[in-house]
């Protein structure tokens, strides 16, 4: 019993000291309010360790909470499979997810198939929501199938759905990944489809579309494209010439009118979601990958634009970011900067970072997300910390400063139940709890003030998360 009354000692400090930060006066902002300023890192399996286990994410989320970052962007759908499960994608392809975040398609050996995969969307999701954080879920692949040597389940279930070069191969010199075609129905809808799924299960803050809500230009020779494409054009075929502006113009719109139907069903579906892009550098995206996104701005889809301007040193990325800010003119509140810290072994000065966010804030845009979190974990902790404290501490500026409190932390009535003494603004919450060191949702529901009591047996803990769906079934 004493280890447990030191720990749920622990757990109160630790709520106590969130409660504090997202409220308490900032140095150099203006008065006691936090500022307005997207503070992002995107976080991916990939070559880094930082959500590679529960224990990883937990300790993730509260370093990056405790240097000043605002806003995570999780992997969701990558390389063919969703980071949850998926009735959408077990329905389409089989597998209901991607099985324990490793290499998983029909090439692997069989024991790989029978090993459960996490929920990494959920572990993840409540880590940070625990640490007051905004969630964006990162759909990262976007209508991209496979990375080259990855013959996942996608890519050998339909072949015709995946875009080819004039060669008719479906990999290009240029761009090592296999494509869905975007002008494909059944695309569309698939791609649609495992959002708003995630979106209705999962109390989201927002979601975001990568560089791959684009199509190549070196794709679109496929049987398929080539029909539409003459029905169009009186009968002619797309010019062999890759990169005819009318070509590229006619597949840019229709990457756009893809984008504006997932903008509108994603808003249609939670109206208070975050529906966000993270694209190529403008004009690089359209001249290479069909996707002109500052159209997208002027029709008054997605609220936040993230370019990747991903730079070796500040001269470049000041130039790069001129041509960012002069195609969303007076739109600069949607405008995010993407940032590179660091990408393999390769460190960018941390003066050129600082100087690059400088830059970000001169030009009235709304903040950065850094690429990766290497960066701002290993690199640049101590750097970053002192540069947030010194401007001012910030909250997400597409939600209120109060969209995600601090957990409720429930004290221990008797072994196997839990309670909390008062809840002070009713609300509709998730429960959750922590079993071997396994944090999970027991139940979501509506609770008024005054005293709640819960039995949890076998937890270790348990909390209350504020939980902002609306419109919306709770499943799972």
């Amino acid at each position: 019993m004493a280890g447990l009354h030191m720990g749920f000692i622990k757990r109160m400090f630790t709520a106590t000291m969130l409660s504090l930060l997202s409220v308490s006066p900032v140095i150099g902002g203006s008065g006691l309010e936090p500022i307005a300023e997207t503070r992002g890192v995107w976080l991916t399996t990939t070559g880094i360790d930082a959500i590679a286990s529960p224990a990883d994410t937990e300790q993730t989320m509260r370093r990056l909470r405790e240097i000043g970052i605002n806003t995570v962007y999780v992997e969701s759908w990558k390389n063919g499979y969703t980071q949850y499960p998926s009735r959408v994608l077990q329905q389409t392809i089989g597998p209901d997810r991607r099985p324990a975040l490793m290499p998983a398609d029909p090439s692997d050996a069989p024991h790989r198939h029978d090993k459960p995969g996490r929920d990494l969307l959920q572990e993840s999701l409540i880590q940070a929501h625990r640490n007051s954080l905004i969630y964006i879920a990162w759909f990262e692949y976007g209508f991209m199938a496979a990375h080259k040597d990855t013959h996942n389940h996608l890519r050998e279930k339909y072949p015709q759905w995946m875009t080819t070069t004039r060669r008719g191969e479906l990999v290009s010199d240029q761009n090592p990944f296999v494509w869905m075609n975007p002008l494909r129905p059944a695309c569309r809808e698939f791609l649609l489809s495992i959002v708003l799924e995630a979106v209705e299960k999962y109390d989201l803050d927002g979601v975001q579309l990568d560089d791959r809500i684009a199509w190549p230009v070196s794709m679109g020779y496929d049987e398929y494209t080539r029909e539409v494409y003459a029905k169009e054009h009186d009968g002619a075929a797309p010019p062999d010439d890759e990169h005819d502006s009318d070509w590229v113009a006619w597949r840019a719109a229709k990457v756009s009118e893809f984008a504006g139907q997932f903008y509108a069903e994603l808003k249609k579906a939670r109206p208070n979601l975050i529906v966000s892009i993270s694209p190529a550098v403008y004009p690089l995206s359209l001249e290479q990958y069909a996707c002109d996104w500052p159209a997208w701005s002027r029709n008054g889809w997605m609220q936040e634009f993230v370019p990747q301007d991903y730079c070796y040193g500040y001269t470049e990325f000041r130039s790069t970011w001129a041509q960012q800010v002069q195609v969303m003119p007076g739109m600069l509140d949607r405008l995010v900067a993407g940032v590179l810290v660091s990408s393999g072994v390769r460190v960018n000065p941390w003066a050129d970072i600082q100087r690059e966010l400088d830059l970000v804030r001169d030009t009235g845009a709304s903040g950065h997300v850094f690429w990766s979190s290497p960066g701002v974990l290993v690199h640049y902790p101590d750097e970053l910390k002192a540069y947030y404290k010194r401007v001012g501490r910030a909250h997400n500026p597409r939600l209120p400063s109060d969209w995600r409190p601090a957990p409720i932390v429930c004290g221990r009535a008797s072994p196997d139940v839990f309670f909390v003494g008062r809840i002070e603004k009713a609300g509709r919450y998730r429960v959750i709890a922590e079993t071997d060191g396994v944090w999970r949702i027991v139940e979501a529901r509506e609770l008024p003030v005054g005293e709640f009591k819960i039995t949890v047996p076998d937890a270790q803990a348990v909390e209350l998360l504020i939980d902002r769906r609306t419109n919306n079934p709770i499943k799972g």
